[in-house]
Formats: structure tokens, C-alpha cells, sequence
């Protein structure tokens, strides 16, 4: 026998669940997108010095995270970050410390991955743009902040884009440690109302419509920057 869908499920109660549970998904989003950057930044340079010390730091950093799954990530995450801030800021074990582990892993996790890109980006731009910076007497950081990065960033946008649009992508795991993303409130609204597969349905057309547009404004982006 077919299975008979019923979309009766999506009433506009459940669409304003879905709209807090994907405000939940964006905001990790933004969070792993700005810390990874930074951080991943940071890293990039480590890797790039001249300092041995610093180049194994990053190095076992990035491996290490590149080699672990995502998802065991967020579950050590979710063990151990809500027990350290409670030694740390005497919390009580009553806060819900669940959005926090979640930013703080994700965060940690996509700098690895930024900082790849960004030692890719540093890598292309050509080391007589830093002569050049030498010789006008600026120091290593100026020339790095001034000359290098702007480079090296402009030539990564896409690549920093496409990881952002993953990075969204991968925010639907975050239901391991129960916290109600977009993709955890549209199964909870099925599995509630006995319609999993419809509400499947309609968060992954969600996700296909971000995702799709936001592929495309990378590919036009691509387009612009190589004419």
C-alpha cells in the first residue's frame, strides 16, 4: 500500500516552532562562522611561522580536529563544558548549558578547517607582496594585517563561503545533546503528530532552498571575481 501524506501537520503554530528552531541553527552558524575565522586565522599563522613550537601547536590542533567525527566532538563537548563552568562560575547544575557547549565545540571544531583555507589563501598570494612590505618598512604583523590578509582573504571568499554553507548543514547534529535546532523541533513536530516523514520533508526543502541559494551566490560570486 502507498504511503498517504499528510501536510495537516504544518499549521502556523508549527511553522513559528520551526522559524525558533532554525533562529537556533543560524545563530550557531554565525558563531562557528566569526570564532573559526579568528581563531582559524590565528592558527594559519602558527602553522606559517617560523617558530617550531607554534607550528606543532597548530598542526596537532588542526589534525586532531580534522581527524575526529563531528558529532563525538558535541557529545564531549556536551559532558564536559557544562561541569568546567560550574567549577569555573559556581553555576548551578539547573542552567541549561546545552546552546554553550554547542557554540564552544562547533567553534573549536570549524577553526580547523578555517584555518586550512586561510594557510591556503596566505600560501597564494605572492611572497614578494611581503618584500614589498619589508621594504617599506613595516613590521611582520603590518604587513601581515595591511598586505597579506586582505590578499589572501579576498582570493578565499568562496572557499570561506562554502564552508559556511557545510557548517549550517552539519548544525543539525547538535541533536545529540537535545538542543532544538531547525532539524530537532521539525522531528519532534512529527514524531508529536505521527507525520515524521512530512515534516522531513519540509525541513529539508528548507535546508535545499538556503543551501541551493546559497551555492549559487558563491558560484556568481566566482563568476565576478574571475572576469
Amino acid at each position: 500500500m502507498a504511503y498517504e501524506f499528510d501536510f495537516s501537520a504544518v499549521t502556523p503554530a508549527a511553522l513559528r516552532v520551526l522559524g525558533d528552531g532554525l533562529l537556533v541553527s543560524l545563530k550557531i552558524t554565525l558563531v562557528a562562522i566569526v570564532f573559526g575565522m579568528v581563531w582559524g586565522t590565528l592558527l594559519a599563522m602558527m602553522r606559517l611561522s617560523r617558530h617550531s613550537p607554534l607550528q606543532w601547536f597548530a598542526a596537532g590542533y588542526v589534525n586532531l580536529f580534522r581527524s575526529i567525527p563531528l558529532v563525538m566532538v558535541l557529545l564531549w563537548f556536551f559532558l564536559i563544558v557544562p561541569q568546567l563552568l560550574q567549577k569555573l562560575f559556581g553555576l548551578s547544575p539547573a542552567n541549561d548549558l546545552r546552546m554553550t557547549s554547542a557554540l564552544v565545540a562547533f567553534a573549536l571544531f570549524e577553526a580547523a578547517y578555517y584555518a586550512e583555507i586561510i594557510r591556503a589563501g596566505i600560501n597564494s598570494v605572492s611572497r614578494g607582496q611581503m618584500a614589498a612590505a619589508y621594504a617599506l618598512g613595516l613590521t611582520y604583523p603590518q604587513a601581515m594585517g595591511m598586505v597579506i590578509l586582505p590578499q589572501a582573504f579576498r582570493n578565499m571568499v568562496p572557499l570561506l563561503l562554502t564552508q559556511g554553507i557545510v557548517l549550517f548543514q552539519d548544525t543539525s547534529l547538535v541533536y545529540v545533546s537535545a538542543l532544538a535546532d531547525f532539524f530537532g523541533r521539525a522531528y519532534s513536530i512529527g514524531e508529536r503528530n505521527g507525520r515524521i516523514i512530512e515534516m522531513l520533508f519540509v525541513a529539508g526543502a528548507v535546508y535545499f532552498i538556503i543551501c541551493f541559494s546559497m551555492s549559487l551566490m558563491v558560484k556568481r560570486y566566482r563568476k565576478k571575481v574571475a572576469t
